[in-house]
């Protein structure tokens, strides 16, 4: 388990704290840190409307938020692992039919992909997943999908996730963030051995049609709208309900052994380091495999204590859950990682491998303080958004 230390009698003015502690939008309890998203149901609104405007266009005009290739590069392994605690589990909620035979992947419904607005103003999307939580409002994505290490701003601007998304359709709803909880050393020093993050989301909301209204209805109506050849239109939502009632949630395990074997599931877009990009991002994809058994280390990112995972996906797949004792025909396992970097390991300036940050009872704590924490919903009983 590593600790960032401060010197003794000296000042470290860390970028995260300075643009969260100082300006009074973080909290901390511990090794938790938490940051508000969309604060109210009108801020919500108001980035639901962002991205449900023109059918979706901001979603289809979003990119993966890539890497630079430079820093794909081959980690290092190192010693092995301290678990701060006893292993334990929080079991999966929710089970989906099976849709073929036991030798195929079925993917599960809870993944999808978070889209966010980041520092430089452009659209972008990780990969993500639902994970089991008291109220069924919770997703697991990585820490760089939430908070902004390039800007240095608390959070990203607009956040949701959407569940099975596929060329701006969402089937289950849009859920527009509400808090994000990651680690104190994430937020504050941006180290990725903490490279993880979860986000409570309010009730999702689909699309219900579009009605013509007139000039004054068009005025007030304080969600997404479209006026053209003089006419004015408003698109009806509707509350999908909740994020986990909908897609069901996968467990979470920490301080497990590693050397098991998981399934690891994400949307790769960005081509490889030469060029090559065998990805559109359009579908999900899966690796499976056993997890290194040694600590792995990328020193230009802070990191000495990842785990790996032999996989030759690209960006646009961080975020997406590790799933231990995944069950085929359930859809369900238990969250035991995120895809955090990727690496190089043969020099062929192709990825293949990815790496995790290690779920201790660090990582439980942030997960703990996330899972108890309700969010409401934004569309009203007869389809109108709360103001």
């Amino acid at each position: 388990m590593k600790r960032i230390l401060l010197p003794a009698g000296g000042a470290v003015l860390a970028t995260g704290l300075l643009a969260t502690g100082l300006s009074g939008t973080a909290q901390a309890d511990g090794d938790v840190a938490n940051d508000p998203m969309a604060r109210n149901t009108s801020q919500a609104v108001s980035v639901a409307s962002f991205w449900l405007a023109s059918n979706g266009a901001a979603l289809r005009q979003a990119t993966q938020y890539t890497w630079d290739s430079k820093e794909v590069r081959k980690v290092v392994s190192k010693g092995g692992y301290s678990p701060d605690g006893r292993p334990g589990t929080t079991a999966p909620t929710g089970e989906s039919k099976s849709g073929g035979s036991a030798q195929n992947v079925n993917l599960p419904k809870t993944i999808g992909k978070v889209f966010f607005v980041d520092g430089s103003g452009k659209f972008r999307w990780c990969s993500g997943t639902a994970i089991q939580s008291n109220y069924r409002n919770l997703v697991s994505t990585a820490g760089h999908c939430v908070y902004d290490t390039d800007s240095n701003s608390p959070t990203m601007d607009n956040w949701v996730f959407v569940p099975g998304y596929y060329q701006g359709k969402a089937p289950w709803g849009i859920y527009v963030g509400k808090q994000a909880f990651t680690h104190y050393d994430f937020d504050t020093y941006e180290d990725y051995d903490r490279d993880y993050a979860f986000v409570t989301v309010y009730n999702g909301i689909t699309s219900n049609g579009v009605k013509r209204v007139t000039p004054r209805e068009y005025a007030g109506f304080t969600g997404p709208k479209r006026s053209w050849g003089g006419r004015h239109y408003i698109l009806l939502s509707k509350d999908a309900g909740r994020l986990g009632d909908n897609v069901g949630g996968q467990g979470f395990a920490w301080n497990q052994a590693t050397g098991k074997t998981v399934r690891a599931f994400g949307y790769p877009s960005a081509p490889h380091p030469d060029g090559n990009k065998p990805y559109s991002g359009v579908t999900p994809k899966h690796c499976y495999g056993k997890t290194t058994a040694k600590a792995v280390g990328a020193p230009w990112l802070k990191i000495e204590e990842h785990i790996g995972l032999k996989c030759a996906v690209t960006p646009g797949y961080d975020g997406g859950p590790w799933l231990m004792n995944y069950n085929n025909g359930k859809r369900l396992g238990y969250v035991n990682g995120t895809t955090s970097t990727f690496a190089d390991q043969d020099g062929n300036d192709r990825i293949d491998y990815i790496t995790s940050p290690y779920f201790d009872g660090e990582t439980a704590s942030v997960y703990n303080a996330a899972k108890n924490v309700w969010s409401g919903k934004i569309v009203g009983p007869r389809g109108e958004l709360y103001k």
